[in-house]
This record gives structure tokens, C-alpha cells and sequence, in this order.
């Protein structure tokens, strides 16, 4: 008799799903969560996509080298 397995915790979540949820709330709960990872990834795309757009609309402020300043 050792710790409860990682099948034994999938069969008890199985069953209480079952008794507590019944088939069609399933698959509800189960589009609900696609629909969260879908939105989820959007954000990241849409920060990603922010964080370049303000990224090259940065002023340029890197100090010139000595070779820049000669006019070489």
C-alpha cells in the first residue's frame, strides 16, 4: 500500500466528473478550457506583437563610437 498512483488520481477525477458533472458538462468544461489556452496564446501573441512594434519605434540613444565621431 503506497502513495495513490497518478492512474488512481485520473480514475477518482473520472469518476467524480461523472457523478458530479454528468456527459454533456464534459464537454462543455472541456471547449470552455480550449477557448481559455485559444485566448491565452492570442495575449501572448498580441504582447509579442506590442513589444516589437514599440521596440522599433524606440529612439536610438547608443552612444556614438570614436569612429562615429572622427567621421571616419
Amino acid at each position: 500500500m503506497g502513495a495513490i498512483g497518478p492512474w488512481q488520481i485520473i480514475i477518482i477525477l473520472v469518476l467524480v466528473a461523472l457523478l458530479f458533472g454528468g456527459g454533456g458538462k464534459i464537454s462543455a468544461m472541456m471547449g470552455d478550457f480550449a477557448k481559455g489556452i485559444k485566448a491565452f496564446r492570442k495575449g501572448l501573441a498580441d504582447d509579442e506583437k506590442s513589444l516589437t512594434e514599440r521596440a522599433d519605434s524606440a529612439k536610438d540613444v547608443t552612444p556614438p563610437t570614436d569612429e562615429e565621431k572622427s567621421g571616419v
